[in-house]
């Protein structure tokens, strides 16, 4: 499997990622050509090779003449429109429409009343759709990302002054491993943050692979400390299962009333649970009761505990580490005779790959379509017909 791991040391924008496929390989006549099959005029597009501090990346620029602002529904017709590759097409309104989603929460609105200013941009469309363009064209199968800094201090916007990160940006960051830094400038742009959150399958260390390609993109600011560029590792995974050191929090419950524990389920895997179950069990004096286990992150082990203290009956909760070995996941948007479906792809041992589909996906569609649950799990295996 081609796997990319996006080295954000730097931050990460979307002509920072663009600028590193350019110098993994991506053709630049190939690239403007493509990107010119969305409805979108009166734009150019330039590469240069420019150094930032000791190193030199590809920066690449993009002009335009005057563009109005756009809803979500614009962005949907001028990618759904264009004579763009299939997963270019569903990866991008996904990026997009989780855009609109942060900033409608940011603002108070729905996604669909958004008006996309800096992202709505001819650059930021084009940002988007380059890279992902460049990640089929070097048919990168997989991408990881390393944490994400952020900086400190204040951007100028169409909305005034806001903090950094800007507040969209920390909202398309939810969920993500993110560290502070002293740098006083933006080092993650909306673009950049959408682009890693929804591409991403895994936020850590480089993953184990066979290192082929380097590719560096060179951000506007001209700083060197640290060096404004954006680092991509291209290279085959080396198939491995992932050993985790977690926590199981459980404890035995015999007084509680039944109903509690879907509710009391519900709140961990909100917590961020990684896996909560219940087992019948025996107690003293012969008394049914109910094993309640939880498996999580060491970090969640105070909140866990809380929680399980606060909404149960129980008087106390043992805390024990485990080590999980898992196989590696992504959960990508494939095609199916459904449309645009997210289902999980698991990496096996011998190299192949098993694609499951996500209940929750499934279910949907089954109610929308009026169609037996079974036959849809079926037809998205089957692939699109």
């Amino acid at each position: 499997m081609n796997i990319a791991y996006f080295d954000c040391f730097s931050g990460i924008s979307g002509d920072m990622t663009l600028g590193a496929l350019v110098d993994l390989g991506v053709p630049v006549e190939t690239l403007v050509s493509e990107l010119r099959k969305l409805p979108l005029t009166d734009w150019s597009l330039e590469t240069t090779r420019e150094r930032r501090g000791a190193i030199e990346g590809v920066r690449v620029a993009i002009t335009a003449g005057e563009q109005p602002h756009r809803h979500l529904s614009d962005i949907r017709n001028i990618i759904g429109d264009s004579g763009l590759d299939a997963w270019v097409k569903e990866n991008g309104l996904a990026i997009f429409e989780r855009i609109a989603r942060a900033e409608g929460r940011v603002h108070g609105i729905s996604p669909s009343e958004v008006h996309f200013h800096e992202v709505g941009a001819v650059d930021s469309i084009l940002d988007i759709v380059g890279a992902l363009f460049g990640l089929r064209y070097l048919n990168i199968e997989q991408v990881h990302c390393s944490p994400i800094p952020v900086g400190r201090g204040f951007v100028r916007t169409q909305h005034g002054s806001l903090p950094l990160p800007a507040p969209a940006t920390a909202e398309l960051l939810s969920g993500v491993p993110i560290q502070g830094t002293h740098i006083e400038r933006e080092l993650v742009t909306p673009t950049g943050a959408a682009i890693a959150s929804t591409l991403a399958c895994s936020f850590g260390p480089v993953p184990p692979m066979t290192l082929l390609a380097t590719g560096y993109g060179a951000g506007t600011n001209r700083a060197d400390n640290p060096p404004n560029l954006l680092r991509i590792l291209s290279g085959k995974a080396v198939p491995s299962a992932i050993s985790r050191d977690l926590l199981i929090v459980e404890t035995n419950i015999d007084d509680m009333n039944p109903e509690i524990y879907n509710y009391v389920i519900d709140k961990l895997f909100a917590l961020g649970a990684l896996d909560v179950s219940l087992t019948s069990m025996q107690m003293k004096k012969n008394r049914p009761a109910v094993l309640l286990r939880v498996l999580i992150e060491p970090a969640l082990e105070a909140a866990a505990a809380e929680l399980i203290l606060g909404e149960t009956t129980t008087l106390g909760v043992r805390v024990y580490p485990v080590k999980r070995i898992e196989l590696p996941r992504e959960t990508p948007i494939i095609s199916t005779v459904f449309g645009p479906v997210r289902v999980k792809r698991v990496q096996l041992p011998n190299g192949g790959e098993r694609i499951i589909p996500e209940y929750e996906e499934c279910g949907r569609i089954a109610k929308e379509k009026g169609i037996p649950l079974p036959d849809v799990y079926q037809r998205i295996l089957a692939g699109p017909e």
